[in-house]
């Protein structure tokens, strides 16, 4: 069945696949771990039921979504010893000690807490309960701490030396860790990961507001996911300008490819808005361009040069089309995440939050932006560090197991079938969750019904309670 196919390629349409499903349940735990903290200390600190019920209304999403990112991230981990073995051969000496770091702090740190945020609000006290869902969030950031570090430090590998057997072993491990790539992608991600939990809380909220606006539960998290994108939808475009600027001086190639510039411009280079780019011709057919505005954008003077593609060993090009398109569909739905933030703003301010129709259409439709720009900028990360594996170290054809084609497929067609048949039953069931709005006296897992919080005077206690403005 699988005659003709290189078993490399295989190996790589398995990882990305198994990496598709898994990269969006990271990118949603994070931000909903950190949002479930601020829904907590918000009913700590004013008493009002509405926090305690989202709270437990999300925690059932939170622990749903939470375990399907766990088991879809081993069988990640298995991948690294079955299909690309020369890669754990080679790089293990840098890449295990960072993988074992974040199952040390962030894994270790979900896990001792976990169990209290699920089941310990009424058992533990709720100030420990709340501590325990603090360590859960903070346990979420310092995994995507040391994932991104050792993604990163492929991406722009510093710090290392090659040994005797031809390892790649860590000379200096803060250079190791904080590679030049890393602080730039590691807000770049983090913020992404609280822009996709805002629109999934916000296309959430305005599904309940579109059937009664009088519901508190969804006037507040809708209030709260609209904030979101207005305050930290222009922060993120802002921080991924200043990856793209990055890119540019450590990955030029991968930047070329992103802008579809297959030919150097001496005196400027034109921002190609649209395109159909031809890897074989090197050149992208009936493109619309903004004159020298690529060249404003990465080197802040219009007339600056930019080196193109042609600069580049052919066999050192990355795959233009598939970074041309994933570049321009991650680019496009961050601004159409700040167009929801603005006008979101704006009805706020007229005083229509809750009750615009078009506005929840807008927030409804934007609900799976977040995941498809997380794919898309993975896609751009990863497709645009090919040929390699370890940037300008490793190419990726060196890297894969001596397995045969057939062996690869199978394995596969496997993970497909599996992963349809388990996911689609996972999310159906999240789904059942969201479409129930959140009640007075929202259960959490554990069966229990929230009682007051402790230690709140009665001044700013439940008696406050009524719809956020």
């Amino acid at each position: 069945m699988f005659e003709g196919w290189e078993a490399v390629v295989l190996a790589r349409a398995q990882f990305a696949f198994t990496m598709s499903f898994h990269i969006v349940f990271p990118a949603f735990s994070i931000g909903l771990a950190s949002y479930l903290a601020v829904l907590e200390a918000l009913w700590l600190w004013t008493g009002r039921q509405v926090f305690i019920n989202l709270f437990h209304y999300w925690l059932k999403i939170f622990a749903v979504a939470f375990g399907m990112g766990v088991v879809s991230g081993i069988v990640i981990s298995y991948q690294f010893g079955t299909n690309w073995s020369a890669f754990a051969d080679k790089a293990g000496p840098i890449i295990g000690p960072l993988m074992a770091y974040e199952v040390l702090t962030a894994f270790f740190l979900e896990a001792g807490f976990l169990g209290v945020m699920l089941f310990g609000l009424e058992r533990v006290g709720h100030r420990l309960h709340f501590l325990a869902t603090l360590m859960v969030a903070t346990g979420t950031l310092f995994s995507a701490f040391w994932i991104l570090s050792a993604n990163s430090w492929m991406q722009t590998p510093t710090g290392y030396a090659v040994n005797a057997d031809g390892q790649f072993v860590a000379a200096d491990w803060l250079k190791v860790i904080f590679n030049p790539s890393f602080p730039y992608r590691l807000v770049h991600m983090v913020l992404a990961a609280y822009l996709t939990t805002a629109l999934v809380v916000g296309a959430v909220g305005a599904l309940h507001l579109s059937r009664d606006s009088r519901l508190p539960g969804p006037r507040v998290m809708f209030s709260m996911a609209m904030w979101m994108a207005t305050l930290v939808a222009p922060v993120q475009i802002l921080a991924g300008d200043q990856q793209g600027l990055n890119t540019l001086e450590h990955q030029p190639a991968k930047v070329m490819a992103m802008e579809g510039h297959y030919q150097s411009h001496p005196d400027g280079a034109p921002l190609i808005l649209f395109g159909l780019p031809d890897q074989a011709a090197g050149k992208v057919d009936y493109s619309i361009e903004i004159p020298k505005l690529s060249s404003l954008i990465l080197k802040h003077a219009i007339d600056a040069p930019l080196a193109g593609l042609d600069t580049v060993p052919r066999q050192n090009w990355p795959p233009v089309p598939i970074l041309f398109w994933s570049f321009r569909i991650m680019v496009g739905l961050g601004f159409l995440i700040m167009a929801l933030g603005l006008f979101s703003l704006w009805l706020r301010w007229r005083g229509a939050l809750y009750d615009s129709r078009l506005l929840q259409i807008f927030a409804m439709a934007m609900g799976p932006a977040g995941f498809i720009a997380v794919l898309a900028g993975w896609f751009t990360t990863e497709v645009g560090r090919q040929p390699f594996l370890v940037y300008g170290l490793l190419r990726t054809a060196d890297s894969a197991s001596p397995l045969a084609a057939p062996a690869v497929g199978s394995s596969l067609i496997a993970f497909v079938v599996v992963y349809f048949i388990v996911y689609a039953a996972g999310l159906t069931y999240l789904f059942r969750l969201m479409a129930q709005p959140p009640q007075h006296g929202e259960q959490g897992p554990s069966g229990d019904a929230p009682s007051r919080a402790a230690g709140i005077t009665p001044a700013v206690g439940v008696a406050v309670e009524g719809p956020a403005r």
